[in-house]
């Protein structure tokens, strides 16, 4: 048997058996010192968790992080919010696991955004900029991963192809800014654009759909590690100037906006102001999208507490013709220090 049913379509009281994948299993400990297991399991339309207080120690074998396992168990409301009461688990065989039931990913072409991005690389004027760019963007192993990879863990563009996506979108409307504002460096503002989160290649890595920190990633944060990158990559280029350099770095260590966002630097140049902005918009904006393509109908309503907005939404689902694909994506609701 396949999936038949998805999370986006359970409700309270549905009996459920089927296939989803694993993206976390923690173990935890009740007052009376027995052992549970929180587990989450997802497909490609949200995810869903609930505890294990029975048989821990086994299921714990078999609830593993990227796995895909066949479950029963009834949904239920807990605070308000659904959740799953396990009945049984067990791992499903390969006969029966067809990855794209499980791996949110963007609506988007990915060939098509690619064909976007190099037309963009071609008009970037800066031969050292260009040089840089379509070192990362065709030359290098970084541009295979770079079509593939979620530009999050959660919260925004946290699906396959979202990287390339987030990043292209950015730097299409940096290009339209470029003209808008007076003295705008162009070349070196769409080079930021593209390259600002350029880091999550290695901040991040997934496996089996399931989206994780690296060591690295936890350690330095994808703008210090993408500083690092281009540095190393510039190095590469004879005479690349060190002025254009610093300021390429600067648009990456500072486009969190914030310090306490995790921003090494402030924005402090024009191009950094723009790229930082843009950032928070296209994140912002990705959020809203999700929750308009899980909306039935266009008509306004409120949405649930966005916890990583920290607010309520007055939205109206998309009309039929333009809601693409019907792959809902998973809800925004962690909470987080940034949106990024």
């Amino acid at each position: 048997m396949g999936k038949n049913i998805f999370v986006a379509d359970l409700q309270e009281g549905d009996r459920v058996d089927d296939l989803f994948l694993v993206k976390s299993a923690k173990i935890g400990e009740t007052r009376a010192g027995k052992p549970y297991l929180v587990v989450t399991v997802m497909d490609k339309s949200g995810e869903l968790s609930g505890p294990i207080w029975d048989n821990v120690e086994a299921l714990q074998a078999v609830c593993i992080a990227g796995e895909v396992i066949r479950l029963t168990g009834v949904v239920q409301s807990y605070r308000e919010k659904l959740q799953l009461k396990f009945d049984g688990v067990k791992k499903a065989g390969p006969e029966e696991v067809e990855l794209q039931h499980f791996v949110p990913a963007s609506t988007r072409s990915r060939e098509e955004m690619a064909d976007e991005l190099h037309n963009l690389i071609r008009s970037v004027g800066d031969p050292y900029l260009k040089k840089l760019l379509a070192f990362f963007f065709k030359k290098s192993d970084w541009w295979a991963r770079f079509q593939e990879a979620p530009a999050a863990k959660g919260i925004h563009h946290a699906y396959v192809g979202g990287l390339l996506e987030h990043s292209l979108s950015v730097a299409r409307i940096a290009d339209f800014l470029s003209t808008h504002y007076q003295g705008v460096d162009r070349s070196l503002l769409i080079a930021g654009a593209l390259l600002h989160d350029i880091g999550k290649l290695v901040e991040l890595t997934m496996e089996g759909g399931v989206v994780e920190y690296t060591v690295q990633g936890r350690l330095k944060g994808h703008l210090v590690i993408g500083s690092e990158m281009v540095g190393e990559a510039a190095g590469r280029i004879s005479g690349f100037p060190e002025p254009v350099l610093a300021q390429l770095q600067h648009l990456i260590l500072s486009h969190h906006g914030r310090q306490e966002f995790g921003s090494p630097a402030v924005p402090m140049t024009v191009e950094a102001f723009i790229l930082s902005f843009l950032d928070d918009l296209d994140a912002k904006m990705n959020i809203t999208e999700q929750l308009r393509r899980k909306m039935i109908g266009a008509e306004m309503s409120w949405t649930e507490y966005q916890r990583a907005l920290e607010r309520y939404l007055y939205l109206g689902g998309f009309a039929k013709k333009d809601n693409g694909p019907d792959e809902s994506q998973p809800e925004a609701c962690s909470r987080q220090p940034t949106l990024f």
